[in-house]
């Protein structure tokens, strides 16, 4: 009765185990499928948006023009890669561009972030919070022209990031769903060889039957 018990539970646990993998399998296969997708669309988009590098995003250029207008470079972030040329087609590359972005922003307002720019312009061309010092046009203040490179910059440079952080997020699904099915097809394995196992040789030691052997044997 004991046996007959053990080798119901014994059947349930290898069930259970060809479902769990079944599960993971398709859970895993599922999510490379999602990502793969996912990280082609991102690549189509960018494709279709016709991006390409301009001649001064390397790192030595960007270096030059930043000295050029009395900035140091060491300063600035300016990046490690280079999209010179480059047709923005990934999100590694949308970065790449964003950041350069970055730069020739810096570069046109003089080092200067959103945060730090005059509200106002002025004749002078060094810009005023004061409304009452500043330049005037159509009866209203005008607006330091530095701000609406920061707008720009900041709405571009944002969906460029996003992309990248999209292909990131595609490439980790792809290692988690290969992660789910390596491990799903394990289960399998394992659930499906000890269904093949000899029932008998699965029965714990104990339980198991001895014959003496002639060692055993003690003489009278």
């Amino acid at each position: 009765m004991n046996n007959q018990r053990r080798m119901k539970m014994r059947k349930l646990l290898e069930l259970g185990g060809v479902a769990a993998a079944v599960v993971l399998v398709a859970f895993g296969s599922g999510a490379i499928v999602m990502s793969a997708l996912g990280m082609g669309t991102i690549n189509s988009t960018l494709k279709q948006q016709k991006i390409v590098g301009t001649s001064d995003m390397t790192p030595s250029q960007a270096a030059a023009e930043a000295s050029g207008v009395g900035l140091k470079p060491k300063t600035l972030p300016i990046p490690s890669c280079s999209v010179a040329g480059v047709r923005v087609t990934t999100g590694t590359e949308a970065r790449c561009f964003a950041q350069y972005m970055e730069v020739h922003a810096l570069i046109a307002t003089g080092g200067l972030y959103y945060s730090q720019l005059p509200q106002y312009a002025t004749s002078n061309g060094k810009g005023t919070n004061n409304a009452a010092q500043a330049a005037i046009s159509n009866g209203v203040p005008v607006e330091y022209p530095g701000r609406s490179t920061w707008v720009e910059q900041i709405a571009i440079s944002t969906a460029l990031n996003a992309s990248y952080l999209g292909s990131q997020l595609a490439l980790f699904g792809v290692i988690v769903g290969l992660a789910l099915l390596l491990a799903g097809l394990g289960f399998g394995i394992l659930a499906i060889g000890g269904a093949l196992r000899n029932p008998e040789t699965a029965l714990p030691f104990a339980g198991r039957r001895h014959s003496a052997r002639p060692a055993d044997v003690t003489p009278a």
